[in-house]
């Protein structure tokens, strides 16, 4: 009797121990890697999908998980209140109120956007003024792109004169193939794919900005440059326009030894991340740490720190 029960005592503790192990090693809560990006034919969103597919591979216990928003805006306000913990992000939109949030730091300058103002090519407007009166895409509500033509439109003195449609960039191309607007602003890295495929199939012209980007300084600071699109873009004339500089932010609560990681994966893995994009051939040692005026997370710091020359 005693040990009939001395069994079943032991077989339950065994069990027991069993669930207890398989609960500690088999389901072990995972690390979360939310990446905040834009648009699915945007450049955001083909860069963090190669990101989240390094991260899965080089972190143990870490679940990456892309989304796909309105980009810049969104994503610094995804990250600011917790519900991503890395995003990307116009320099412009981190800065519009003059100064970043303190909430928020940066692990790398990444590339460049490019201000693009898309047209049908036998369209009559050549130039920003051409703009007034006209149906005009200026980015969806939520992204970098809406910030920065917003500001365009202000400085031309122009705030009033268009009759504004705020749509992705999906819904942007859509719209002038079928005539329901005369024209869209876009603000990405070369070559955002969406645009490119639009110029195979209805031809476009993208419109010289570059007159406009000193006035974009005096008034909203350096972060302001002109950057060429070269005709290796999009099969055009070359063209040039408002460029700024893109960065990879998370929440200045990020522990430091995730911020490191990621920070190295993201210099170590280049290559990988350009082939998911060209735009991500831009990221070099160098560049990367030049995030001011948004200061870099301490782990990012470390990193740069541990392999500079």
């Amino acid at each position: 009797m005693v040990t009939l029960l001395s069994s079943r005592m032991a077989i339950a503790g065994l069990a027991l121990l069993l669930i207890v192990t398989g609960c500690t090693d088999g389901t072990a809560e995972k690390r979360q890697v939310r990446i905040a990006t834009g648009s699915p034919t945007a450049v955001y969103y083909a860069i963090g999908t190669a990101m989240g597919e390094i991260i899965e591979r080089e972190l143990p216990a870490t679940d990456a998980t892309v989304l796909a928003t309105a980009a810049s805006a969104e994503n610094m306000e995804l990250v600011a209140r917790g519900a991503a913990e890395v995003g990307f992000a116009q320099a412009d939109v981190l800065v519009t109120g003059g100064e970043p949030a303190a909430s928020l730091v940066a692990l790398a300058r990444v590339y460049d956007d490019l201000l693009h103002l898309v047209v049908r090519s036998d369209s009559t407007i050549d130039d920003l003024t051409d703009l007034d009166g006209r149906r005009v895409s200026v980015g969806a509500r939520g992204s970098g792109t809406t910030v920065t033509v917003g500001r365009l439109l202000s400085v031309a003195g122009m705030s009033d004169d268009v009759q504004r449609r705020e749509l992705s960039l999906d819904d942007s191309i859509v719209a002038l193939e079928r005539g329901a607007i005369d024209a869209f602003f876009f603000s990405g890295g070369l070559p955002v794919s969406g645009i490119k495929q639009l110029g195979a199939e209805v031809g476009i012209r993208i419109v010289d900005l570059s007159d406009w980007a000193g006035e974009l300084r005096d008034d909203y600071g350096d972060v302001y440059a002109v950057r060429d699109v070269p005709t290796s873009a999009y099969s055009l004339p070359p063209v040039a326009t408002v460029a700024v500089p893109n960065l990879l932010v998370v929440s200045a609560n990020m522990p430091e030894d995730l911020a490191y990681d990621l920070t190295r994966l993201l210099l170590e893995r280049r290559g990988e991340l350009a082939a998911a994009h060209p735009a991500a051939e831009r990221l070099e040692l160098r560049a990367a740490i030049s995030t001011l005026p948004v200061p870099l997370h301490p782990g990012a710091a470390r990193y740069y720190k541990s392999v500079k020359p």
